[in-house]
């Protein structure tokens, strides 16, 4: 899908076509996320950050499911 860069005010920016939106499941105000990937930029609507704390935090449940069990009841 090709975007093209326009002037908006002051600034530059990009219009995504709805069914770009659609897909990506985004609407007004929402944020997206830029990252460098090995063949140039990534643009996800989800936070690299965010999906890190979870591997970590489910790597903790699986190691500690005992004690998460216990401490659930």
């Amino acid at each position: 899908m090709e975007l093209k860069v326009i002037k908006i005010g002051n600034s530059l920016g990009v219009v995504l076509p709805k069914e770009l939106l659609a897909n990506l499941k985004l609407d007004k105000g929402d944020t997206l996320w830029v990252s460098e990937a090995k063949s140039g930029y990534r643009i996800t609507p989800y936070d690299p950050e965010f999906g890190e704390q979870m591997d970590a935090a489910r790597a903790i449940m699986k190691k500690r499911r005992n004690v998460l069990h216990e401490l659930a009841k």
